[in-house]
Parts: structure tokens; sequence; C-alpha cells
């Protein structure tokens, strides 16, 4: 993935997962501490992928409890003792039924879990000394949070936002205006050129969905 202007201390390699395609993300800190993103299921491809990355994983951030995004965490964390951080606590309605769920497709393979640390809006997290702040924005789920770090321009938003698109809100206790609000009033206060990096699809920024989203664009919302 290529890097913005300020240069990251750290690589971030994508690796889609689930038969949901889900974007579960490595950042791997210069150190080769790395933190995985949302790892929804498949952990051997995960685990492959972080050792030819030669990364250590000692972070597991969710973003929410939905199957495809946290099935394989307590996979991940039993191999590699990596503490779990985040969703909001709001997040254990769904981080309870992810066995469940998945049964539901007739997937095996997730296993309900529950982090090492809540998070909240106060929260930041931390790779290796590199500090990634934390919004609660709820809507697609009601504890979802995402991760930012300011200083070099990315995010990682889940089910928040999608490059043309945003979260489903027709799930138990999903809400659109809030969803709305979430983005509106959480993620665009973070600057036009910040990146994201959803839990589906491409990476776009900010300023492109302000321009271009057919949900939230500013022009369609001043509507």
């Amino acid at each position: 993935m290529s890097q913005s202007a300020a240069q990251p201390p750290f690589q971030i390699q994508i690796v889609p997962v689930t038969p949901f395609q889900q974007n579960c993300s490595i950042i791997r800190a210069a150190s080769g501490a790395a933190a995985i993103v949302d790892p929804g299921g498949e952990p051997d491809k995960l685990m492959a992928a972080a050792e030819e990355m030669d990364a250590k994983i000692e972070k597991i951030w969710l973003t929410h409890g939905h199957l495809d995004h946290a099935g394989a965490a307590k996979e991940i964390k039993r191999r590699t003792g990596a503490i779990i951080e985040g969703p909001q606590e709001e997040e254990v309605f769904w981080l309870d039924q992810i066995e469940e769920s998945w049964k539901k497709y007739g997937w095996e393979g997730g296993e309900d879990v529950r982090p090492d640390r809540w998070l909240d809006d106060t929260s930041e997290v931390e790779l290796d000394g590199i500090k990634f702040g934390v919004a609660w924005c709820p809507g697609h789920t009601p504890g979802h949070v995402v991760f930012h770090s300011t200083e070099y321009k990315i995010a990682f938003v889940g089910d928040v936002i999608f490059q043309g698109s945003i979260g489903r809100t027709d799930f138990p206790r999903g809400n659109h205006q809030q969803l709305l609000d979430s983005i509106v009033d959480k993620l665009w206060p973070l600057g036009d050129e910040m990146r994201f990096v959803p839990g589906h699809g491409g990476i776009s920024t900010f300023g492109a969905e302000r321009k271009n989203n057919p949900f939230v664009a500013d022009h369609v919302l001043r509507k």
C-alpha cells in the first residue's frame, strides 16, 4: 500500500478473509511488532501473511463485533498472546453471538470473544510507540469504533463508510441517522486528506467521499 507524504513508520498489508472478503489489515512497525485489525476469519492465512512480513502480532484491534470482523480474534490471541483492544462496550451484543451467526452461514470457524480492553472516544491505542486515536462511531452497530492517525493520515473504519457507500443499518441495533451523524461529526473533522481502509472494497479518502459518496457527500446531506 502506498504511503503518504509524511512517511509512516509502519507498513500495512490488507488480507481479505472469509466469504465476505473482509479487509483485515496487518500493521507492522519497523521493529517487527504488529497490530492486526479485524481478524474476521482464516487464522492460518493471517498468520502466514504476518510471517511473510516478519511481523510479530502483539495487538488485535477490533472495530466491531460482526462475525466477519472478529471471528478469528480469539484464535489469533491464542496463537500469539496478543492483547485484544476494542470495540466499545455496547458491542458485547455482537461479540457474544459470533459462533451462532457463523453457523447460520454454514461456517464453523468463528468464536465468541471479549476484548482485554474496551475503547471509547477518550481512548488511544499504541503500537511500538505509534499512537492511534479512537472514534466511537455507532450506527452500523452500537459499539463500532474507528482507529485513526491524524499524523500519518490513515484510518481503519470497519463498516462505517466505504468507497461510494456506507454501512448497513438494517441489522439489530443499527440506526441510519446515528451512522450519518457518526460520519459527519466524528470522521469528517479528521480531514479530507485522511485515507481510509474500509471493511470491504477499495481504499478511499474522506475528501473523495465528501464529494462523490451518494449517501454522505456534502451536496447530498445539504438537501
